[in-house]
């Protein structure tokens, strides 16, 4: 089956702050331009309804919020392999997430995948609003995954004029 090229994935959950990181993040690129075979997708917070995505794209950008020791705010970028290769803790719903890849590496290969994560605090409050810091990491994520598509091009470019000459 032929996949589609691109999906960039905002997981989260939008009513505990920064826990929605993902979503306010995919909220920000669809105000912007993306190419064509893009498609941008507010995956809330995950589950097994977004199992088809790890079949239905040759590669995902997934934006999430992480619980680590970084500063809240601080943005990392890992292209991970596995579900194991996924950092220990993810957000609130890391559980779901690494389930749902899990299970999508048992129904065959993983579409390549890059994580953008935002480091966040661990005490989240209801509300909507992402703190200051979280909300500045925004501009470092768009450009992250921009610049992340735009290294896939080029790579995907080098590739067709190496089988042209071929």
């Amino acid at each position: 089956m032929m996949r589609s090229p691109v999906l960039v994935l905002g997981i989260g959950n939008s009513l505990l702050s920064d826990e929605g990181v993902g979503i306010h993040a995919i909220r920000r690129l669809e105000g912007g331009e993306l190419p064509v075979e893009v498609d941008l997708l507010d995956g809330g917070t995950g589950g097994f309804n977004l199992l088809d995505c790890f079949q239905n794209y040759a590669w995902i950008l997934i934006i999430d919020a992480m619980l680590d020791d970084q500063t809240p705010g601080t943005v990392s970028v890992t292209q991970p392999r596995f579900a194991s290769d996924f950092p220990r803790v993810l957000s609130a719903h890391d559980i779901g997430l690494r389930d749902l890849l899990e299970t999508a590496t048992l129904l065959g290969d993983l579409p390549r995948m890059f994580l953008i994560a935002v480091s966040i605090d661990s005490k989240q409050s209801l509300g909507t609003e992402l703190s200051s810091a979280v909300h500045a990491a925004i501009d470092r994520v768009v450009e992250q995954v921009h610049a992340i598509l735009q290294q896939e091009q080029i790579a995907r470019d080098a590739k067709s004029v190496e089988q042209v000459l071929q």
